[in-house]
């Protein structure tokens, strides 16, 4: 597999408050996202913490999906890291934020096994 990659981190503001902390509901739509995305999923692990609020890890072929819910903030850190051009991590981010119904979205694309590393970030 190619060392060269693709590295997106999304900030999702003012999403569902249910559903950011809603842990089932979160391992199901990143596992979905590496799937429409390409990916080759492998472990899935995710903890609910008191009194809210969720963290995950969709591990994949080609590297990992992230999510970091905060309900409380209406907000969740998302990380998709790619290897290789088998997947497309943007599809992830785009059915992520759609399945948690983000109003707002910044995403950082960052090159990964490249240099130098140049670092294009897009607000929607």
């Amino acid at each position: 597999m190619d060392t060269v990659g693709t590295h997106l981190i999304a900030e999702l503001w003012e999403c569902k408050i249910e559903k950011l902390n809603d842990m089932e509901y979160n391992e199901q739509i990143l596992v979905e996202a590496a799937l429409k995305a390409g990916a080759e999923v492998r472990e899935v692990t995710f903890h609910k913490f008191s009194p809210q609020g969720i963290s995950g890890v969709v591990l994949i072929s080609e590297s990992h999906l992230t999510i970091h819910s905060f309900p409380e903030h209406a907000y969740a850190s998302i990380d998709v890291y790619t290897c290789g051009k088998r997947m497309n991590p943007n599809k992830a981010i785009q059915y992520i934020t759609e399945s948690l119904e983000a109003k707002s979205v910044d995403k950082v694309e960052i090159p990964r096994g490249k240099a130098p590393i140049q670092i294009n970030s897009q607000a929607f």
